[in-house]
């Protein structure tokens, strides 16, 4: 492949990633809306389209055609900032998240990732996929902290405190319960941990990894980054009205709301990736009679029927919990998940040491 080619394939995936994210996001709410109607014995939003499909296309118009409302004591520069830095890094991290294998179009190398090296000889993994991940995901804080700065409101500016020491407090946990899988898979590269789980549903690192303290570790420490019921502090309603983004109207309060779903695809795509085999279907070791086209469309069917399971698990679990008061918050985090994740690092390395 040259170098035009590779370019040119670049552009067509980002714009697809692009158009495919942005519409999952748009229907995530309309489902999370949906479902929760249900749990609290409602019907949702039903009137715009067949059974409330053209809900998300209303709200987009209801969001560029609303007046956009800059307070006059707002740091201007920041405050316009603010937003565009939440949802550009939101996206960043989900370009190095792999979808699937490799497809082979007319001779073309085509991986199902956008973010990918160009060499002389094609194109080759990115080997710290989770690395750069971990660290665009850490810089998203920014986000919200120089929002409830530069709005000069005491509530914003509560919110963005409250964001950025769940950051300090979920971070650490969030990082440590990883470290079990990179023993077990022994690299950073996304498509590697995915590959060491090839084989059948006892080769996850959930089940046959013996991760299953990892992901709830893990998971816990996800919704808290992703302000998330029940750890949803930063924003609060009961308490801060709406925490960092009460100042934001129009577009910039509608990129916040883009950028925190699109931050729950990407934990959800990595609890797919780390824990539960990535692609990989839980009957890959029954070698069943399948037809070819199959198995070129079994790996991304695979993934996102995963991926849709843990955004339902968020939703759902936003319907049945309540808020953590800030204390048990912070407790939580530093008393029980960081000493948990160091338990679990110690443990996992201690049978991988006796299964040598």
């Amino acid at each position: 492949m040259e170098l035009i080619q590779y370019i040119a394939f670049a552009v067509i995936k980002i714009a697809l990633l692009l158009f495919i994210l942005l519409t999952a996001v748009a229907y995530i709410v309309l489902m999370e809306r949906k479902v929760i109607a249900r749990m609290q014995n409602r019907w949702g939003p039903n009137r715009v389209g067949p059974f409330g499909l053209l809900q998300p296309l209303a709200d987009g118009i209801k969001f560029i055609l609303k007046e956009d409302i800059i307070p006059d004591s707002v740091y201007k520069p920041l405050y316009i900032a603010a937003p565009m830095i939440a949802l550009i890094l939101s996206l960043i991290s989900i370009s190095i998240i792999p979808f699937g294998g490799d497809w082979y179009v007319a001779g073309y190398h085509i991986p199902l990732q956008t973010a990918a090296f160009w060499t002389g000889s094609g194109i080759q993994d990115i080997n710290i996929g989770l690395l750069i991940i971990l660290g665009i995901t850490s810089l998203g804080v920014y986000g919200v902290a120089l929002s409830g700065w530069s709005s000069n409101s005491k509530y914003s500016l509560l919110g963005s405190l409250r964001a950025s020491a769940q950051l300090i407090s979920y971070e650490l946990a969030l990082g440590l319960s990883l470290v079990g899988v990179l023993l077990l898979a022994g690299s950073l590269s996304l498509r590697q941990i995915v590959d060491s789980q090839a084989g059948s549903l006892l080769h996850w690192h959930f089940f046959g990894g013996l991760q299953f303290v990892a992901f709830f570790i893990y998971i816990m420490a996800a919704y808290a980054e992703t302000n998330r019921i029940p750890f949803d502090l930063p924003e609060a309603e009961t308490e801060l009205v709406a925490g960092y983004h009460t100042e934001y109207s129009a577009m910039k309060f509608a990129m916040f709301f883009m950028a925190e779903y699109c931050n729950m695809v990407t934990v959800a795509c990595l609890a797919t990736l780390l824990f539960f085999g990535g692609w990989h279907s839980p009957l890959e070791g029954l070698h069943l009679p399948v037809p070819p086209i199959w198995l070129i469309i079994s790996p991304l069917f695979w993934f996102f029927v995963k991926v849709f399971f843990f955004i339902f698990v968020y939703i759902w679990i936003r319907g049945t919990l309540p808020r953590f008061r800030y204390d048990q918050l912070m407790s939580f985090g530093w008393k029980f998940l960081l000493p948990l994740s160091i338990a679990n690092i110690v443990v996992t390395s201690l049978v991988l040491a006796l299964r040598s």
